[in-house]
This record gives structure tokens, C-alpha cells and sequence, in this order.
């Protein structure tokens, strides 16, 4: 992994940037870039670089490249929120240009950014900041990602600024680390916090060693704690009328997810080993093989267990002392297990799981992302949904009077910043000024 850092106006050596990547060649994992903004000379040339590394199969990483920030009503945009989405000049958000693009534009990017509008501007200058504070007036809530110390440099700290002028303001604040502690203020990004914070030690075998998790579950469930500090704070602003920052870090948050091992280890003092789908204190709660894949049996009570056996006609293992009770099965596990995969292997996964749930015995087929996503069960759902050329996911959330509205595709770059502008009252001369100055992105066509 190399690491970048920019000086305060975003400056970085290029030339070394490049002579970095090519000398690491294929070892390279990942390229890290700290800097403020994406203006100066590094921007100019950032696909370039991104071309690069990812040549060499690794990933790059911008910090603070974009506010990611949404001003607007609490709440998604399906649900009738407004979702101002500020990004920095140049290319904007880096997701726009991650790999795996479909029509020029990443699919993540897509997966994101769905019914949001999106306005550019250059926080660094004064004029800017101003925008960001108009917008602020009629704002319910501010959400940012950047370092910590980054909106108090542009004068749009909650503590000294917003919280004064806006007593109503919700700031949420989104960090890797916090702004205190021995790491306060430094850039945190989910697999790294996947590593340090135990996650991977407790994932994987012990063939396959420490593993991340296939998905980024530190990014998304601090997007959620930051759901559930937001809503906190405006419930309690119904109550007092004023506001408040909330904040949330991905180290916090991964450390909350060593669910049982913490407690286990605070217990026990035993360090948490490798095992793989299995549970630590429950068995049978792990993956088995059948007929035509796999299964995940979830069996937590004695009643489960007993149906179980029943249903695959296992009735001597039901009376084995030795799995008479989850203590007992926990200490035996390695004993069950051939027991229950020599019956498994004679029936297919999908029916298999089906006649077990409908006898009470919680399990799943181990599915591939298609057949999760073609399933019976996610088209009654509504899980995927598709509008002109855009396939999603729907909002798990599903209230019973407040309808989601159709899908808004993601918005190109910048392409809101006059309508914008205009909702806040300045006039076309104002905005055109802010143009030529570079306060305000004129958006970029080639970019999407």
C-alpha cells in the first residue's frame, strides 16, 4: 500500500505518484491519497493515475476528494427527501470513475447515487462557503465524510459556525477515527478498519487465514448508526427545538460488531479463533454440504433440533447423549457434523430448505448473488427494481402510508448546480461569476 499525502492546497508530486506504482508493478494493493480538495496539479491528471493502478489489479483511495456531503430533508430521496449532493471540482465523487462502468459510468456510482441532485463547488473559497450556509438556512440536516479539522479550515464547523447561525441544524459528522485519540483525524477506510478492529481474525478457516468480509459492512453499518444518531437528534429537537452533531466512526462502529467474541473473550480471556461459518456458542448454526451446493441450518433451540432429526429421519443422533443439549453439541461439533452432511448429501438445497422451514427449522440455501436476486421470494418483494436502463435495489425500508417515488437516475456530474443556485435566489450574472471564478463546477460532460 503506498500513501500520498497533499500539501494544504492539494499539490502532489505527479511524477512520483507514478514512478511509485510503476516500481511496486503487481504487489501494489491499494494507492492511498490524503489531500484537501481535488484542485491543483494532481486532479489534471488523476484518471491517468487511476489507469495505472488499476492495471496493476489495486485500487486507489482519494481522502477527502469529495464532501460527500447531503444537505436536504432527513430521510432517503425515494421517500420525498431533497438530496443536495456537493462534490469537489474536477471529476467529483471517485466512485463516478471506479471500475466495472457501464455506459461511462461506474456501477457503483449508479448503486449510490440514485435520486439525489448533484451541485460542484470549490470550498475552499469564501464564496462557497457562503452557498454551502444558504443552503444550510432551509437544511434539516448536514452530513460530511471529511477529515476531521477539514470543515472548520472552510469555516463550517458545527461548533463555531453552523450551530450559532443554524440553533436547528443537525451535523452529522462521518469519520474513520474520531478527532481525539492517539488516530484522531486520520483517514480510516472499511477494510483497513475490517483488519484493525479484530473483524478479519474472527473470519475466515483455518485454511483460508484472517479473511475481510466480501462486503464493505463497516462503511454501511456507520452510515446506519449515523441513520439512528440522526434520527435520535431529531426527535429530539421535536422536544427542546434545537439541534445537535452526531457522529459516527468507522472504528467505533467496527469494534461494535465483535458480536459474541467480545464478550466471549471479556469473559473467557481466550483469544477468538478462526471458524469459518460456524458459531462460537451454538451448534448446529454453521454451513453444510448437500446434494447440488450448501445449506446454512440455524438451529438454536432443543425444539429446532428435535424437528430437525425428525424431518431428515435421523432419530439416533436426536437421542446421542452426546447432542442431547447445545452444550453438549458445541462440545461435540466435530463429531455431528459427518453425521448430518451423510444425510444432507442425498437432498438438493432448494427443496431441501423449503420443507425444512415449513417444518420450523430455520436454514437457507447458500445462494449466488443471481440466484438471491432471482429468487420467488425478492421478485414478491419488490427487491429489484428497473426503470428505463437502471436495475437496483429497492429501499428495504417499506412504510405503510409514505410510498417510495420512482427512481431518479444518479445525477451527472454538477448537473443541478444552476437550478440550485437559482432555488437560493442568485441570479444568472451571480451564477456565471461563480463559474468564471471557480467557485461553481460548470459540468463536464466527458467525466460521466
Amino acid at each position: 500500500v503506498v500513501v500520498v499525502r497533499c500539501d494544504d492546497d492539494g499539490n502532489v508530486d505527479v511524477d512520483d505518484i507514478t514512478a511509485k506504482v510503476a516500481e511496486h508493478g503487481d504487489r501494489l494493493a491499494a494507492l492511498m491519497v490524503t489531500y484537501p480538495s481535488t484542485h491543483g496539479v494532481f486532479e489534471t491528471r488523476i484518471t491517468e493515475i487511476c489507469g495505472l493502478v488499476h492495471a496493476q489489479g489495486g485500487q486507489v483511495y482519494l481522502d477527502g476528494a469529495n464532501l460527500n456531503a447531503l444537505v436536504g430533508l432527513a430521510g432517503p430521496g425515494e421517500f420525498g427527501a431533497d438530496v443536495i449532493k456537493i462534490e469537489a471540482p474536477g471529476s467529483g465523487d471517485p466512485l463516478r470513475s471506479w471500475r466495472l462502468q457501464l455506459d461511462g459510468t461506474s456501477v457503483w456510482w449508479q448503486v449510490q447515487s440514485r435520486n439525489k441532485r448533484s451541485l460542484s463547488l470549490d470550498l475552499r473559497q469564501a464564496d462557497a462557503q457562503e452557498i454551502v450556509r444558504k443552503l444550510a438556512t432551509e437544511a434539516d440536516i448536514l452530513i460530511e465524510n471529511f477529515l476531521p479539522g477539514a470543515m472548520k479550515r472552510w469555516q463550517l464547523d458545527y461548533e463555531t459556525h453552523l450551530s450559532k447561525r443554524y440553533p436547528r441544524l443537525i451535523h452529522c459528522s462521518i469519520s474513520g477515527f474520531g478527532t481525539d485519540g492517539p488516530m484522531g483525524g486520520l483517514p480510516g477506510y472499511d477494510a483497513v478498519l475490517q483488519a484493525q478492529c479484530g473483524l478479519m481474525s474472527v473470519n475466515g478457516d483455518p485454511s483460508s487465514g484472517n479473511t475481510r468480509i466480501g462486503l464493505p459492512v463497516v462503511d454501511y453499518l456507520t452510515g446506519y448508526n449515523a441513520l439512528v444518531g440522526i434520527l435520535m437528534a431529531v426527535h429530539e429537537r421535536h422536544q427542546t427545538g434545537k439541534g445537535q452533531k452526531v457522529e459516527t466512526t468507522l472504528f467505533d462502529t467496527a469494534l461494535s460488531w465483535l458480536v459474541p467474541h467480545a464478550a466471549n473473550w471479556f469473559r473467557s480471556g481466550l483469544t477468538p479463533q478462526l471458524m469459518g461459518s460456524a458459531h462460537p456458542n451454538i451448534a448446529l448454526y454453521d454451513k453444510f454440504k448437500c446434494q447440488d451446493g450448501e445449506i446454512f441450518l440455524a438451529i438454536l433451540n432443543e425444539g429446532q433440533f428435535q424437528r430437525f432429526c425428525m424431518a431428515l429421519d435421523l432419530e439416533d443422533i436426536a437421542q446421542d447423549p452426546r447432542f442431547a443439549s447445545n452444550e453438549l453439541r458445541v462440545l461435540h461439533r466435530q463429531d455431528l457434523r459427518p453425521l448430518i452432511e451423510s444425510s444432507l448429501n442425498r437432498h438438493a438445497k432448494q427443496q431441501l430448505c423449503a420443507e425444512l422451514m415449513q417444518n420450523g427449522v430455520p436454514c437457507g440455501p447458500v445462494n449466488s448473488v443471481p440466484e438471491a436476486l432471482e429468487q420467488p421470494h425478492a421478485q414478491a418483494r419488490g427487491t429489484v427494481i428497473s426503470q428505463d436502463d437502471y436495475r437496483g435495489i429497492a429501499s428495504p425500508i417499506k412504510l405503510s402510508r409514505s410510498i417510495a417515488e420512482p427512481v431518479c437516475a444518479p445525477p451527472a456530474f454538477a448537473q443541478d448546480s444552476d437550478r440550485i443556485l437559482m432555488e437560493l435566489g442568485y441570479t444568472k450574472n451571480e451564477i456565471d461569476a461563480f463559474k468564471a471564478s471557480g467557485v461553481v463546477v460548470t459540468p463536464k460532460p466527458v467525466s460521466q
